[in-house]
């Protein structure tokens, strides 16, 4: 510890050590499943010192291996977060009648509903993969500033693209005054290029499109971290499967 080191709400230091969430880390705090320095800790607003050890109680780890992910192959037209007024949210598809059918495993249950929210976004005029999850380590994975998971995409663009605009978009935008970081991005065919990307600005791959004068016709997320899209039919879900993961680790 150093002199200067100020206490912190336990359910931040939590989050940034990864434990959960922080919404879980109230609810673990509050349940009486959180040590800190070997002392149960109950009261929510607590303020401990980084350097301090925290564990969770053995309820909260098995609470944490109940929690759910799901993969949803979201059409045009679905909201990803929460729904404008004449569209509908994305979760709405999750149902058990459009599981998909490759996927049997485990059995659908509706608490696996309770608080599930997507973690990261897709356009409404996008499509393909977005995950849902009930763990809150998991989504702050997904969504986490620092870039730590690819996410793949591939775009249909109209317009003419030289090589020096190209290079742009791999590495020279800029957004809202902010520099994107490098992205992989190449040719498939003539009107289709494959975007790699390690952020997740707000439309981000329609505007560094503008940019360089191509107009989207048809964007499609199939990649994140190790998981691909794959045969997932448009507008059905899957479970993650055990021994899937979105990270090499």
């Amino acid at each position: 510890m150093t002199d200067h080191e100020e206490p912190v709400r336990l359910s931040k230091v939590m989050a940034e050590l990864g434990y959960c969430s922080r919404r879980e880390a109230d609810e673990y705090i509050s349940r009486g499943l959180v040590r800190v320095d070997g002392v149960v800790v109950n009261t929510l607003g607590t303020k401990v010192l980084r350097s301090q050890r925290i564990e969770l109680a053995d309820e909260a780890v098995q609470m944490q291996s109940g929690l759910v992910t799901l993969l949803l192959n979201k059409p045009v037209g679905w909201v990803s977060g929460q729904p404008e007024k004449g569209y509908h949210a994305a979760v709405e598809l999750i149902t058990a009648d459009r599981r998909a059918a490759d996927w049997p495993s485990p059995e659908f249950h509706p608490k696996h509903l309770q608080g599930l929210a997507p973690a990261g976004r897709l356009d409404i005029d996008s499509k393909g993969l977005l995950v849902f999850t009930q763990d809150g380590r998991l989504a702050r994975l997904l969504t986490s500033a620092t870039g730590e998971v690819e996410k793949e995409y591939l775009v249909r663009v109209d317009g003419e693209l030289s090589d020096t605009d190209l290079a742009r978009l791999r590495h020279g935008l800029s957004l809202d005054g902010t520099p994107l970081r490098p992205a992989e991005v190449e040719w498939i065919n003539a009107n289709q290029l494959r975007f790699i990307l390690r952020e997740g600005r707000k439309r981000q791959i329609r505007r560094m499109c503008e940019l360089v004068g191509l107009k989207v016709t048809g964007l499609k997320r199939v990649r994140i971290g190790q998981l691909r899209l794959g045969k997932l039919p448009e507008g059905q879900w899957r479970y993650l499967q055990p021994g899937e993961s979105f990270t090499a680790s």
